[in-house]
């Protein structure tokens, strides 16, 4: 397997390049981010460590034009800093995992090793099916050019439905996965707000995009 490590300290990037290339690794360094986003697009990297603070565009900026240009490399991102709204940034940017420094080194061997087995899978930023967007980290949805308000709840119910286009959700997949276990509610609270979001998302547009399939749940028809 072939890393992409994005370092500019050269302590701290050699001692990564020693640790994964005992781990039998094929690692290259860079230690900017025009130099990372160079590299992503002329080679095909198993994996990527950026660390978040590198020479402009910083490691955020590196992922988000990674993942906007279709390079799905799974991203560990390292940082300095420890306060959650860059843990957020970060993999809000496209990261699949974050690691804080000072870190042991077995932990993030661990973690590149957890990252790379999942493989390069597309995970884009921005959700869209058809003419229907959704940012999950702006929390704006469109049709077309068209702005569409909706209710964190409705927001987190169309997201999930957008990230399986075609497939049949169940009920107790959609609670399970909108709602949480707790819920104690019915399952008609599904029924109700897929029709709020009908009426915001569908109909105004004449579309008749979220389908229900009797006896099964619903989905998303991405032809519709």
């Amino acid at each position: 397997m072939r890393l992409l490590i994005v370092e500019d300290d050269a302590g701290m990037a050699d001692m990564l390049l020693r640790a994964l290339r005992r781990e039998g690794y094929a690692v290259d360094v860079v230690g900017t981010g025009e130099d990372a986003l160079w590299g992503v697009q002329e080679n095909e990297y198993d994996g990527v460590v950026l660390d978040a603070m590198i020479p402009a565009p910083d490691g955020f900026e590196v992922c988000r034009r990674m993942r906007a240009a279709g390079r799905w490399a799974p991203v560990l991102m390292l940082t300095a800093r420890d306060a959650v709204p860059d843990r957020v940034r970060g993999l809000d940017a496209g990261a699949d995992d974050y690691l804080t420094k000072p870190f042991a080194l077995p932990e993030l061997v661990a973690r590149v090793r957890a990252i790379t087995r999942r493989g390069p899978l597309e995970r884009p930023v921005v959700l869209q099916v058809g003419d229907l967007t959704l940012d999950p980290v702006t929390h704006e949805v469109r049709r077309g050019a068209a702005d569409i308000a909706l209710s964190p709840k409705e927001f987190a119910l169309l997201q999930e439905l957008m990230r399986r286009p075609g497939e049949v959700l169940t009920r107790t997949h959609l609670l399970e996965h909108v709602w949480d276990f707790a819920y104690d509610g019915g399952s008609n609270v599904v029924d109700v707000y897929l029709r709020y979001l009908r009426e915001k998302v569908d109909r105004p547009f004449g579309r008749n995009t979220l389908r229900t399939v009797r006896g099964a749940g619903y989905r998303l028809d991405p032809d519709a």
